[in-house]
């Protein structure tokens, strides 16, 4: 089977009221469909037998301090890339900011444990794969360089475009979100992609 045909999964992670953008991508085409709940995205994402899934909210929390590795080692071109800090989960606990990436901790769990994905570690490329990745370093990184975060909408609408992928579905600047992740879950299953960070407190992968 042609790699391109097998469904991959964009992700993007919302708090408990925003939920799950999700967007499957297979032979070119974009689905979405919008949950509020972790363990429908895993059924959605089991109906579809997604290979790669890959999610725009962090993978593990900080060891120490107010940031991972893989945040503060985040490049393009040799320029860095700013993102979203990770900090560690006792300071992240009982903080409304942080809501989501509570959200997206159960969501990693729903996957590795109910549908037996693997977390990326660096090393294993074979089988179910999830890991975390990040819109706007997808966009650096398919441009080559560092792009202006703003505006967002049309910036990331138009890296979707250029690439040959219809955005006419994707209703809101989440949905493009999660098409971007998709994107970098078909360049990762493709051998396209590279990461950033350690075992410890996790990778983000974006294309190469």
């Amino acid at each position: 089977m042609n790699p391109t045909s097998k469904t991959v999964v964009g992700i993007d992670v919302g708090g408990r009221k925003k939920g799950f953008h999700v967007v499957a991508l297979s032979l070119g085409k974009l689905e979405p469909h919008h949950f509020t709940k972790a363990a429908a995205v895993a059924d959605w994402c089991q109906a579809r037998a997604a290979q790669v899934i890959a999610i725009d909210a962090p993978c593990a929390w900080a060891i120490s301090g107010g940031s991972r590795f893989a945040e503060r080692s985040l490049m393009v071109g040799g320029s860095k890339i700013q993102c979203f800090k990770t900090p560690t989960r006792t300071y992240a606990s009982g903080r409304t900011f942080y809501e989501w990436v509570f959200n997206g901790e159960k969501l990693y769990q729903q996957l590795r444990y109910q549908l037996d994905y693997s977390l990326f570690n660096g090393v294993n490329h074979r089988g179910k794969i999830l890991f975390e990745t990040f819109p706007h370093a997808v966009v650096c990184a398919l441009a080559g360089r560092l792009v202006p975060a703003q505006p967002k909408a049309i910036t990331r609408r138009r890296m979707l475009r250029d690439h040959g992928y219809d955005d006419s579905l994707l209703k809101n600047l989440d949905f493009v979100d999660a098409a971007l992740c998709a994107l970098s879950a078909e360049r990762f299953l493709l051998g396209r992609a590279h990461y950033f960070g350690n075992a410890e407190e996790g990778f983000i992968v974006v294309p190469s």
